[in-house]
């Protein structure tokens, strides 16, 4: 598990593959995964409980949550999971559910901005207005991470005792033509699933990337660090593409070349989110061609997402759209 230090944001020193057969013990530790009732978010709690840590899978719909766990129990028949209902679609939702990890008067160590939606044939709005993707992927996440700072920030290591607490984001291969249209963030005009997906998982890197600034500007003990999966074979590829369709579409990933199992695709999260030697402002991926994938590396900030100011400028309307700002 010996991966390269990162001398500046997104520049990995070298590609030194890491592979992460096993978990670093987790006993003691509270961690968040959004959608983790399937795909990505179910493989990182699942690894996460079976090492020892307390996982709260938050998750949309309850009874998939409900599922998940027991899937996790059977695979972990000690596992401490919980599930709690969190709609990232929904503003209210996200307070209720900060509000009551916050009420816990537990030390939260780590956040896994996972969860998202692909795609969608046709535009939807989130309960607040927004376009469903920018919603969801990126708004949702950004008031959750703001909200629970506190929470986080309350787990700072004293004297060494604990890791510092970390949030990492997944972001995906789709950032890379991906753009952030200020002009038209909720895709009113024109629009096109794929390319609102893109501009979503761009703003999920930034939001990492940001965060990191903001950490070393404020002093805080926080890690900020994000990955991305590859080409993973979930239900992700299919689930947004069939809303709003009578029947469901159906994923052809498993007959495509350059494609990997959940096992293999979570571990770039797995490893931004408790990996020992992860930095903050570091992108972890695959490391097979194209980044599709393969081990776990640091990976390259792609250029769409390079600009401190974008970043800057991106976070600042975020916050005004969700009312959610970050501590001093």
């Amino acid at each position: 598990m010996n991966i390269a230090r990162c001398t500046a944001i997104g520049q990995p020193r070298t590609r030194t593959v890491a592979r992460m057969p096993n978990i670093p013990d987790q006993a003691g530790r509270r961690i968040v995964v959004t959608g983790a009732n399937s795909g990505t978010g179910e493989e990182t709690a699942k690894r996460l409980a079976g090492a020892g840590a307390s996982v709260v899978l938050a998750v949309r719909t309850p009874s998939k949550g409900d599922d998940a766990a027991d899937r996790i129990r059977r695979a972990h028949p000690t596992a401490d999971v919980e599930v709690r209902e969190l709609d990232l679609a929904d503003l209210a939702s996200v307070r209720r559910f900060a509000t009551g990890i916050a009420a816990d008067d537990r030390p939260l160590d780590v956040l896994v901005n996972n969860a998202g939606v692909m795609a969608p044939p046709r535009r939807f709005e989130t309960t607040d207005g927004f376009e469903l993707q920018f919603g969801t992927n990126f708004l949702g996440h950004l008031a959750l991470t703001n909200l629970l700072l506190p929470t986080l920030l309350r787990a700072a290591p004293r004297a060494g005792a604990r890791p510092a607490p970390r949030v990492a984001t997944m972001s995906s291969l789709a950032a890379i033509p991906g753009t952030i249209r200020f002009a038209d963030l909720q895709w009113e005009r024109g629009y096109n699933g794929w390319r609102a997906y893109a501009q979503s998982k761009l703003a999920d890197l930034l939001l990492a990337l940001h965060l990191h600034r903001l950490s070393v500007e404020r002093d805080w003990p926080l890690v900020s660090t994000a990955a991305h999966p590859g080409y993973t074979r979930t239900n992700l590829q299919s689930a947004g593409r069939s809303l709003g369709r009578s029947h469901p579409v159906r994923s052809r990933d498993r007959a495509l070349p350059f494609t990997q199992a959940v096992e293999q695709g979570a571990e770039p999260l797995l490893y931004a989110a408790v990996g020992p030697a992860a930095v903050g402002g570091a992108y972890y991926g695959p490391s097979g061609f194209g980044g599709l994938t393969g081990p776990t590396t640091t990976v390259s900030v792609p250029r769409s997402a390079r600009s401190a100011d974008l970043a800057r400028s991106l976070w600042a309307v975020a916050e005004d759209l969700t009312d959610t700002h970050a501590p001093d």
